[in-house]
């Protein structure tokens, strides 16, 4: 047998897997070294990629930036939308909501989200670049999270259990890059859990 011939990507396919490659070195930057530390030049260095082709695809650090923390939120809600809680009982549903939106905003997209927000107060573009991105955010959360609530959520305050659960969870994913207590972030989590389906799981 002769050898395998792999078929060329095409030019759409090739820009495609560039941004992504610029997309998945920014994210790594960002959690590994923080926004101070993280350059272009790395962030090109990573992805493998020079810096003529990252400034074709994202003029600027800030659009860079933003845009990564828009790739890990796409990638976030899909593998949380695989999960079929709307199957589940009330109280199981509410519970299980609220476990999926830890498990996907207290890692890798809560360290370079503050990151960027911390960074976005003293600097206007970047500030800028981020605020279509904290809308979509929202949305998308809200979104994922009524799909999984169902006729759960309570009709008079449709966003309350969303936003007491994300201002929670952002609280705790802060204690946990400051070094705080893992049990006492788990009993806190457990008792919000605890409250949230006595409330909505009915």
């Amino acid at each position: 047998m002769g050898p395998v011939t792999r078929p060329r990507l095409t030019q759409q396919e090739r820009t495609e897997r560039t941004r992504e490659l610029l997309l998945d070195a920014t994210v790594d930057c960002l959690v590994e070294l923080g926004y101070a530390r993280t350059s272009t030049n790395e962030i090109c260095r990573r992805a493998g990629v020079s810096r003529g082709a990252q400034q074709h695809h994202f003029a600027t650090k800030a659009d860079l930036m933003a845009h990564a923390i828009d790739h890990l939120v796409t990638k976030l809600v899909a593998s949380m939308s695989e999960y079929p809680a709307a199957s589940l009982p009330g109280p199981d549903r509410v519970a299980m909501g609220i476990d999926l939106l830890w498990q996907g905003y207290s890692g890798s997209l809560s360290t370079a989200v503050m990151e960027l927000w911390v960074a976005a107060r003293t600097d206007p573009e970047l500030r800028a670049a981020m605020h279509p991105i904290d809308k979509a955010l929202a949305r998308r959360t809200g979104e994922l999270f009524h799909e999984m609530l169902g006729d759960q959520v309570p009709p008079d305050q449709p966003d309350l259990p969303l936003w007491l659960t994300v201002n929670l969870i952002r609280g705790l994913a802060l204690d946990a890059m400051l070094g705080g207590d893992p049990a006492r972030r788990d009993q806190l989590l457990q008792e919000w859990k605890t409250i949230a389906v006595k409330t909505y799981g009915a």
